[in-house]
């Protein structure tokens, strides 16, 4: 799994970078090309000469080679790496990570790297446990960092708590797992979420009360499994923020059209999520438009079909899974949209379903395919909804 991966292990100063060792052995034994980074303060718990000889390729501990000018290129470090992963990451090394300052080589590495990012967090439970530690973990992770948990046991103060770092082979399985060629690595996957807003005058517009929470997990999961997601929203409260999504934000229908248009290039698979308003008014008004005492009679005409538009360009090569959401004659309306549109695949959810609502947490969805062969689950929130529909997905990919 991990043979030919090219593997960035930095190590920062604590106790635990004396099991950088262990685990840059692992990974030469799984046949990973690794490179190594130190920070000064690492070099006191375990020598580069160590880390060197393992990994048989010198180890970086600094901007340059030697006593002499000649410097090592962070940059292309950090583009050559498949991941960078940084074990152990000490408060110290975690909070400038968070805060962006950049006073040493592990550290300009890490802002320039374009590969995912794990860390494996390693200090004393109350140093872990401190509000101002948390909030660097999770504003780390926010950004698309991934998490390797501490262990709990002995620790270094005497003491007996989280903190330990994550032993090395469970941070190599954490690695074979990303590493793991699934349906979707390194697929391009478009999703479209959210509402659109129809403009009647410069600020009022026609709308509903679509959250994009359940484009926003479908993202999340599909980035997870090594796709890269072109995620094309309306107006939304949270956009998802991985290194595998790019998030293009669109207010109308019309935009979204042309934004699927535009990025519909090779994509594997395509799934409309979003809630796109059917109508439109036919004429807009520059300013806003002030009650005179008489009726204002605006007329609709419809939008843009989206997905059976974009569903006119997919080849056999092509999945497109789309959305229903009905309050009667569901199954019938979802299966007539299949044809219509020429899904693969349609998530059928109902307001008549207790729990099921615009902007809440839960979902309950059915799904169908051509054939007339239908799957439906309970009631679930939409994280474990997501996992279902990426999970059926997978078995028709």
């Amino acid at each position: 799994m991990l043979a030919g991966k090219k593997i960035l292990l930095a190590v920062s100063g604590s106790i635990a970078a004396y099991k950088a060792a262990l685990i840059v052995r692992i990974l030469m034994k799984g046949q990973a090309e690794v490179r190594v980074i130190m920070t000064e303060n690492a070099k006191k718990f375990v020598t580069p000469t160590t880390l060197s000889t393992l990994s048989k390729q010198p180890v970086y501990t600094s901007f340059y080679k030697n006593d002499s000018e000649e410097w090592h290129n962070h940059v292309a470090l950090g583009i050559w790496a498949d991941v960078l992963i940084i074990a152990p990451a000490s408060a110290h090394t975690l909070s400038k990570m968070a805060q962006g300052i950049c006073d040493n080589f592990l550290l300009s590495v890490f802002l320039s790297a374009r590969c995912p990012v794990y860390f494996a967090p390693a200090m004393d439970l109350d140093m872990l446990a401190h509000p101002a530690t948390q909030k660097n973990i999770n504003l780390l992770v926010s950004r698309g960092n991934h998490l390797i948990a501490s262990d709990v046991g002995d620790l270094a103060s005497g003491l007996n708590g989280k903190g330990r770092m994550a032993a090395p082979e469970t941070i190599i399985k954490i690695l074979e797992a990303h590493f793991k060629i699934g349906a979707f690595y390194n697929k391009k996957v478009l999703i479209t979420s959210g509402p659109t807003y129809e403009a009647l005058d410069s600020v009022r517009f026609i709308g509903n009360h679509s959250s994009g929470k359940m484009g926003y997990a479908l993202a999340l999961l599909f980035a997870k499994k090594g796709a890269q997601v072109v995620f094309i929203s309306g107006p939304v409260k949270n956009y998802p923020i991985h290194p595998n999504i790019k998030v293009i934000k669109v207010t109308s229908a019309d935009e979204m059209m042309e934004v699927c248009k535009n990025q519909y290039v090779d994509i594997d698979f395509a799934v409309f999520a979003a809630a796109v308003a059917d109508y439109k008014p036919s004429k807009t008004f520059d300013k806003k438009h002030k009650k005179d005492g008489t009726p204002l009679n605006i007329t609709l005409i419809e939008n843009p079909d989206i997905a059976r538009e974009i569903g006119k360009l997919k080849t056999e090569k092509q999945l497109h899974i789309g959305f229903a959401l009905e309050t009667n004659d569901g199954e019938v309306s979802a299966k007539l949209k299949i044809k219509r549109k020429n899904f693969d695949l349609i998530v059928l959810n109902s307001l008549k379903d207790p729990g099921v609502n615009f902007g809440g947490d839960t979902n309950k969805i059915t799904i169908f395919d051509p054939f007339d062969k239908e799957i439906s689950f309970e009631l679930k929130h939409k994280k474990e909804v997501a996992q279902d529909i990426v999970k059926i997905i997978e078995s028709y990919a």
